[in-house]
C-alpha cells in the first residue's frame, strides 16, 4: 500500500479547527479500507475466518498509523481484553505533539463478513465511518433490530414500535404501490423466520442474504438493487457503520439494541447507555459531519471484490473498488485502485 505523501500530510495539518474532518482525510480513508481488503483477499475461500479477520486488522491498523489525526476506536474489534488491536478506546493514527491533530471517532470493521471471506461468498467488505468527537454512538457488540428505508420519502416513514406489516403498508403508500410491490432485504436467520413469514403473507419479495448487513443497509439506497427496505436483527456495530453511511446519502433508519443476558445489560451500562429500549434514529447513531468508506473484498451488491493479476514481468496488482461518503458536502466518490504487491506474498 502506498503511504501519504508529503504534501498530503502537510494539507491535512492546514485543517481547520472548527471541522475536524477535512477533505485530505475523507479520501485518506478510502486507504486504510483499501490496505485491510487486499489483505483479506489473500485468504478468500481458504477456509479460516479468523486468518482472514486477522489480516484486515493488522492491515487496517498499520494505515491508521499513517494518518494526521487523533483518532479514537469507539466501534472496533471488542474490548481491549478481547482484543490485541483496534480495540475500543484505541487510539490510532499520527496524533501531532502540539496536540492540533483533529479529534477523530472511528467506528470500523476490518472485515464484515468473515464467513463469507473465508467461504468466498458474496458482500464481504472493509468498511469504517469516521465523525468528529462524539459523533458516532459508542455501541455495545450486541444484537440491534434494525428498520431503513432509503432517501426521498416522508419524514418519519417508519417506526420499530409499529410492526413489521405496519411500516411496508406505510412505505407502498408513500410510493404509491401496493404492499406486495415493496421488496425487503432480510439477513437469512432462523431468528427472522416469523418476519420472513408475514412479511411473505403481505406478498412482499424477500431478499435473503447469508450475511453482511452494512452492504444489505445500503442496498435499499441504491435503485438498481430494486431493495426498497431492511429489515432484522444484527450487530449493533454494524447498524452504527450503515447509519453514518445513510446520513451522507439519505435515508432513514430506526434501531433498537437486544439484550440476550444481564452481562450485556451491564456492557451497554459501561457505555454510557442507560436506556435499554430506547429506538435511536439516525442522528442518534451518527452525528454531525460524518465519512463512511467501503472496499469490497468479494463481489457484491455494492462493491466488486478484489481482483489479483499477474504481470509478465512477475509483478502482482491487486485491484479494488472503493467508496467513500461524506454528510457535509453529501458527495460520493467512488475509487478503483490498483495495488502492487510482493510476489512473495501473492
Amino acid at each position: 500500500m502506498n503511504n501519504p505523501s508529503d504534501t498530503d500530510v502537510l494539507a491535512a495539518k492546514e485543517v481547520d479547527q472548527d471541522n475536524a474532518i477535512d477533505r485530505v482525510l475523507v479520501l485518506e480513508m478510502v486507504r486504510v479500507t483499501e490496505a485491510a481488503a487486499v489483505a483479506a483477499a489473500q485468504l478468500i475461500g481458504r477456509g479460516d475466518e479468523k486468518a482472514a479477520d486477522a489480516a484486515a486488522v493488522e492491515a487496517m491498523r498499520r494505515a491508521f498509523d499513517t494518518l494526521y489525526m487523533d483518532g479514537t476506536v469507539v466501534i472496533g474489534e471488542g474490548e481491549r481484553d478481547e482484543a490485541p488491536m483496534l480495540y475500543i478506546g484505541e487510539k490510532v493514527g499520527m496524533g501531532s505533539d502540539d496536540g492540533k491533530a483533529p479529534k477523530i471517532d472511528i467506528a470500523l470493521d476490518p472485515l464484515e463478513g468473515t464467513t463469507i471471506t473465508a467461504k468466498a461468498g458474496p458482500n464481504a467488505l472493509a468498511v469504517l465511518a469516521a465523525a468528529e468527537k462524539g459523533g458516532l454512538l459508542n455501541a455495545p457488540d450486541v444484537y440491534m433490530d434494525k428498520l431503513a428505508v432509503g432517501p426521498g420519502l416522508p419524514a418519519d416513514i417508519i417506526d420499530l414500535a409499529k410492526s413489521p406489516s405496519d411500516n411496508v403498508r406505510a412505505v407502498a403508500e408513500a410510493k404509491g404501490v401496493e404492499p406486495s410491490a415493496i421488496n425487503v432485504c432480510v439477513l437469512d436467520r432462523p431468528r427472522h423466520a416469523e418476519l420472513i413469514g408475514e412479511l411473505r403473507d403481505l406478498g412482499c419479495g424477500v431478499f435473503l442474504i447469508g450475511d453482511g448487513d452494512v452492504a444489505g443497509v445500503i442496498a435499499v439506497t441504491d435503485q438498481d438493487t430494486s431493495i426498497d427496505m431492511y429489515m432484522g436483527q444484527g450487530g449493533a456495530p454494524e447498524g452504527v457503520l450503515a447509519a453514518a453511511a445513510l446520513r451522507c446519502v439519505g435515508g432513514q433508519f430506526n434501531g433498537r439494541l437486544v439484550f440476550r443476558n444481564d452481562d450485556e445489560k451491564a456492557r451497554a451500562k459501561k457505555w454510557g447507555i442507560t436506556d435499554l429500549n430506547k429506538i435511536y434514529k439516525l442522528d442518534d447513531l451518527a452525528s454531525g459531519d460524518c465519512i463512511f468508506a467501503a472496499t469490497g473484498v468479494t463481489d457484491g451488491s455494492l462493491l466488486d471484490g478484489v481482483k489479483k493479476r499477474r504481470k509478465s514481468t512477475g509483478a502482482v496488482i491487486m485491484s479494488t473498488q472503493s467508496v467513500v461518503m461524506r454528510a457535509s458536502s453529501g458527495t460520493v466518490r467512488w475509487i478503483r485502485g490498483e495495488h502492487r504487491i510482493s510476489p512473495h506474498r501473492a
